[in-house]
């Protein structure tokens, strides 16, 4: 495995309200100095929560989505809030976006997106025995809960309103973890 980086500065190239570019000089290994730019990580990281439900329903909203600005079909999901785990925010995110809680959350994988320019992680939760348990959230319009059989993942995969890299991947990884999981 190579050697990582000397990291020699990072400067701030500039800052919204949600994101902060830095730049980083950096000595490699064979002596070739470079300067990279970075969304700098900046939180405690966030939850993507695959749920299912008793009727073995995928459990999705739709919610817009600033970027395309376009109204998306995707996993609950949100940050991680100052003093909770990762299975503490996936749940209060479950019940703030779907209006269920969950007694099981299994954490399958922490995934990043585009980590040549950014920090930021999610960590895919899965949760099953779903239970009616309704928190506010600080989305701006009600989100729309919308049931997906799971034995039809792959359709949802390709449904073009079901768009979101992270998403595909996390109904992915618990497929297989409930195809491989003892009984």
């Amino acid at each position: 495995m190579p050697r990582k980086p000397d990291i020699l500065k990072v400067t701030p190239v500039a800052q919204s309200q949600l994101f902060q570019i830095e730049a980083l000089d950096l000595r490699f290994s064979n002596g070739v100095e470079r300067r990279f730019e970075r969304l700098s990580n900046r939180g405690r990281g966030a939850v993507m929560v695959v749920a299912v439900d008793t009727d073995n329903n995928l459990r999705l909203i739709r919610e817009y989505a600033a970027g395309l600005h376009d109204y998306i079909l995707t996993l609950p999901k949100g940050l991680i809030d100052p003093g909770e785990t990762p299975l503490e925010a996936a749940n209060r995110e479950l019940q703030e976006e779907v209006g269920l809680g969950a007694r099981e959350l299994i954490p399958l994988k922490k995934l990043c997106s585009a980590p040549n320019y950014m920090g930021h992680q999610i960590d895919i939760i899965l949760a099953r025995d779903l239970y009616p348990s309704q928190l506010e959230g600080d989305e701006p319009e009600p989100l729309e809960p919308v049931a997906w059989p799971l034995s039809d993942i792959d359709a949802l995969a390709m449904d073009p309103a079901f768009a979101e890299g992270r998403a595909v991947a996390a109904l992915y990884l618990a497929r297989h973890f409930l195809d491989t999981e003892p009984r």
